[in-house]
């Protein structure tokens, strides 16, 4: 395949808007689609305040940040992604959503363009049937937030051509990731361990092991993981996690991956995490009821004051709350 100049990203969140300035950064033309008008408003600013912050603290020359600004335009028109080499779902995780947007763009797309899915769990070889070019159909799994992460988890569907797999792992690469390649089974290589262990985390905290503190600093301490389970949960949407362990279920059919009671219990009472809420880490996450428990309702929930977002979580609720997220976790990787 020819040099890939041109890219199409889908859905205008966390994930999509992420892809987005990575692609432009690294010298290549981004359409950024999202429906909502205000959802790519939105990512249009956090993506300009993320360049911004990376060229202030001198990770991006000035020069490569008024580029990566130059390059990104934003539509809503799914028409406006024919031009694209390759385009890249990153809507909800929903396998019936994507499905309906892959027969789309199938038809709009040029005929060499590859369609990727930023899917984090669903079959790529399902997903590929729904179009007439199921060798040009893979898996490109970043992982969050993509600016900063190293990895890609690429995912081979049962018809994915070699061409398509060697273009988008040199896609990946000129990216500045490390690409790790897996078979298109449930949950793949990453959330195949992490969403179990989580969900593990959960069961702990809902059978009174320990706190939901105590859980997470265990594993922050005792196995150097920067983020405890519990925590990580709630960065990556208590819904998302939910959606993964189903389909791990549902997939794998061994009831080791059925989820938690608390955490089906969490995403019914529409607290799905930080992706819409205050960063307060107690005011996110509610607590089980007990007898010892203080200011919880009728049902075991926290009653502290949260904002419940759709089940979606496309955007951060602010352009300070993006900032600030992307602060810490550079922090965390850069350093200060």
């Amino acid at each position: 395949m020819a040099e890939i100049k041109t890219i199409g990203v889908v859905g205008g969140g966390q994930m999509g808007s992420g892809i987005a300035q990575l692609a432009a950064v690294n010298g290549v033309d981004v359409w950024l689609l999202d429906t909502d008008a205000n959802a790519l408003t939105r990512a249009t600013k956090a993506i300009s305040s993320s360049i911004q912050r990376l060229v202030s603290k001198g990770h991006l020359s000035q020069a490569i940040g008024t580029d990566a600004l130059r390059r990104l335009r934003c539509t809503s028109k799914l028409e406006d992604l024919h031009s694209a080499d390759v385009i890249i779902e990153a809507i909800v995780e929903s396998e019936n959503v994507k499905k309906s947007l892959f027969s789309e763009l199938d038809k709009i797309a040029k005929v060499s363009a590859i369609l990727a899915s930023n899917t984090s769990s669903i079959s790529i070889t399902r997903l590929a049937a729904t179009t007439n070019r199921p060798h040009q159909v893979i898996g490109m799994h970043f992982m969050n937030p993509p600016p900063i992460m190293k990895l890609v988890e690429i995912i081979r569907g049962a018809d994915t051509s070699d061409d398509t797999f060697n273009a988008t792992k040199v896609l990946a690469e000129r990216f500045g990731k490390t690409v790790i390649c897996s078979q298109d089974y449930s949950g793949f290589i990453v959330n195949r361990i992490l969403m179990p262990m989580i969900n593990e985390a959960f069961y702990a905290l809902y059978t009174g092991v320990a706190t939901k503190e105590d859980i997470d600093t265990g594993m922050k301490l005792g196995t150097n993981h920067p983020m405890g389970p519990l925590e990580l949960a709630d960065f990556i949407g208590l819904d998302v996690c939910l959606s993964i362990m189903k389909v791990l279920h549902v997939g794998l059919g061994d009831n080791k991956y059925a989820p938690c009671p608390l955490l089906v219990r969490y995403v019914d009472a529409g607290h799905l995490g930080k992706k819409q809420v205050s960063i307060i880490y107690p005011c996110i996450f509610p607590i089980p009821h007990n007898e010892n428990a203080t200011g919880v309702d009728g049902d075991g929930l926290s009653t502290s004051k949260c904002m419940l977002g759709p089940a979606a979580g496309l955007f951060w609720a602010s352009e300070t709350e993006a900032s600030l997220w992307c602060f810490l976790l550079e922090s965390l990787i850069f350093g200060p």
